[in-house]
Parts: C-alpha cells; sequence; structure tokens
C-alpha cells in the first residue's frame, strides 16, 4: 500500500521590486530585527487565516530584479520567523493577561454572590416573608448574575479567537520563505 502523499504547502506568492519593500521603513533596527510592514504582514495574515488549517503554508517572494546573495534569502526567512514568533509571543501573553483577569473577575463575582446571598438572607429575616422582600432578593439574584457576567465570557467565549490568532502566528512563523530573482532561485530556507 503506497504512502499516503504529503499534502500540498498553501503558498502566497509576493511580488516586489526588492526586499526592502516588505520591511517597516520606520523601523531602524537591522533587517533581521526588523518588523514586516505592517500592511505586508496583514496581508499576510489575512491570506494565512483562509487557508485550511491542515495545509502547511509557504512563502516566495519575486524579486523584479536580479537576486542580490544567499544571505539575503537567509535574512527574509529569519526575519519573517521572527516577526511572527514575536505576534505568537505577544498573542499567548495577551491570552495569559486575559485568564489573569477571568480570574480575578470570578474570585470578585464570586465573593459579590456570597455578600448578595448573606443580605437576601438578613432581608428575609428582617423584613419577613412578602412582595417586598421576594422583590429585593431576585433584584439581588439579578445583580449576583451580572457579578458573574464577564468572568463566564471570558471562561467560555473570549479566549478561542486570540488562541486561534497565536497558533496563525505559530504557522506563519515556522512557514518555508522562498527568494525568487529575476534570474533564478536564490535559497530556499525553512
Amino acid at each position: 500500500m503506497p504512502a499516503p502523499a504529503a499534502l500540498p504547502a498553501h503558498v502566497l506568492k509576493l511580488y516586489l521590486g526588492e526586499t526592502r519593500q516588505l520591511f517597516d521603513s520606520m523601523d531602524p533596527a537591522p533587517f533581521h530585527e526588523r518588523d514586516l510592514d505592517p500592511k505586508a504582514a496583514a496581508y499576510i495574515v489575512d491570506w494565512a487565516r483562509e487557508a485550511p488549517a491542515a495545509v502547511p503554508l509557504g512563502l516566495e517572494v519575486h524579486l523584479g530584479q536580479k537576486s542580490h546573495s544567499v544571505d539575503e534569502a537567509a535574512m527574509l526567512s529569519a526575519s519573517v520567523d521572527e516577526h511572527f514568533r514575536r505576534c505568537a509571543q505577544a498573542t499567548r501573553r495577551q491570552l495569559r493577561e486575559l485568564f489573569r483577569v477571568g480570574r480575578i473577575s470570578l474570585v470578585i463575582g464570586l465573593g459579590f454572590v456570597g455578600l448578595v446571598v448573606v443580605i437576601g438572607e438578613w432581608i428575609s429575616k428582617l423584613i419577613g416573608s412578602g412582595g417586598y422582600t421576594t422583590l429585593i432578593t431576585e433584584s439581588l439574584g439579578i445583580g449576583a448574575a451580572v457579578a458573574l457576567w464577564r468572568p463566564m465570557e471570558i471562561f467560555l467565549y473570549d479566549w478561542w479567537p486570540i488562541r486561534a490568532e497565536a497558533r496563525l502566528f505559530e504557522r506563519l512563523a515556522a512557514m518555508p520563505v522562498t527568494l525568487l530573482g529575476a534570474d533564478a532561485l536564490v535559497e530556499q530556507a525553512a
């Protein structure tokens, strides 16, 4: 039985005059430490979002001029890797911060629920059973539910898109980058 064929890479082809067009012109750092141009990075991320999750990604940069050197291809690959690795780290930090806020909100919400229960019991004993007691205790119960709204929103819904974005950035950091000059293939770097 033959081995299953490898999934074809979902490849983005960028056509540039020169590699520096891919980098943020306002960033004074050397190329391998520079951020990608925000519009270029957004374009790459939008393209990757549309790619199937199980398919490996790839980036081909086609230069309109003759390629300069093998070092330029390695620098480009390292820069793309570093940029998206930093994005993934920042997104993971954002996720950790969201969970920290969720835990603090949950403790505050549970403390408020406990306080509402005590106040509700105290009002029931003070006033007795009746229409006003029910109105007050039900109002306190609604307040308690609202106090738990934000932590439940965080732990049930808010973290999913952030985790998905971090995974996307990690996929982008791991994608192979190929640099092609007007003359020929310079290098394929992972």
